[in-house]
């Protein structure tokens, strides 16, 4: 299959195609990316789309991931479905060569004028990054992946216990190749993981594989290291949800959501 041997997630060809690299891999399937990097990917096309303006602020990312990402070049599309004077609202979507789309997002842009209203926003609430030590993800079957491209750091919790979880993860590798990565790029590659680093089930026993992935931010995120205050519930018919409070060293950033179909292995 074409992938990069760059030292990135992608790496940007001359006609706008993006060439993953194996740093994309996720732990479940050798032929298909962790959802972060192509989350990341759609991401940056709305932050580099033609005609943006700069006061706009990506105020929410919805995707719908219709099949899992495969290993091949990618390319990108991008519309911009309403451009008003304080909200826009751009789609893009992510198809990989000889196959079908296989994500879309819907990005809600608003108009950003600092210092305009009164900030209210709590204060840091979870430890900081140097608090968790360094850990590596569960045992996954090949050497190099999203596994080893992630910096992570558990403050409570771990990819081994059960249950809530507070984690730090920052890029060991940028989004693109010879580019500076985005404060946004770094939030939609962490992500995410949500529902993996809070997972309710023995990922041995079952699956829990989300379809979707809702990203609201409160504002514009700092720094390299994103923190995920993430917990996971599941009914008994087999719908789960994933929930993560996203934190920077700042402090309180935003909120994201993924809807879970859980199984059992057969």
């Amino acid at each position: 299959m074409p992938m990069s041997q760059a030292e990135a997630f992608y790496e940007r060809e001359a006609g706008g195609r993006f060439v993953p690299t194996a740093y994309t891999r996720g732990p479940w399937d050798a032929g298909s990316q962790h959802a972060g990097p192509p989350a990341a990917l759609l991401a940056l096309a709305v932050e580099q789309r033609p005609g943006g303006r700069p006061d706009m602020r990506v105020a929410r990312l919805t995707y719908e991931i219709m099949r899992p990402v495969p290993i091949r070049p990618l390319s990108v599309a991008t519309r911009v479905l309403r451009a008003g004077r304080s909200v826009e609202l751009v789609e893009v979507a992510l198809t990989p060569d000889g196959g079908r789309e296989a994500m879309r997002a819907t990005a809600l842009l608003m108009k950003s004028v600092p210092d305009s209203v009164p900030q209210v926003s709590p204060g840091r609430q979870v430890p900081v990054p140097g608090a968790g030590a360094p850990q590596a993800f569960f045992p996954v079957p090949w050497d190099q992946g999203y596994h080893t491209a992630m910096d992570i750091r558990f403050a409570t919790g771990s990819f081994l216990e059960p249950g809530p979880a507070t984690v730090w993860m920052r890029m060991r590798v940028p989004l693109v190749a010879g580019e500076e990565t985005t404060p946004l790029s770094r939030v939609l590659t962490a992500a995410d993981s949500g529902n993996g680093v809070s997972a309710a089930l023995d990922f041995h026993r079952y699956s829990f594989v989300n379809a979707d992935l809702t990203v609201s931010l409160l504002r514009h995120p700092q720094g390299e290291w994103v923190c995920l205050d993430a917990r996971t519930m599941v009914d008994g018919a087999g719908i789960g949800l994933a929930e993560s409070a996203l934190h920077d060293e700042k402090g309180p950033l935003g909120r994201s959501t993924q809807t879970l179909y859980v199984t059992a292995h057969s």
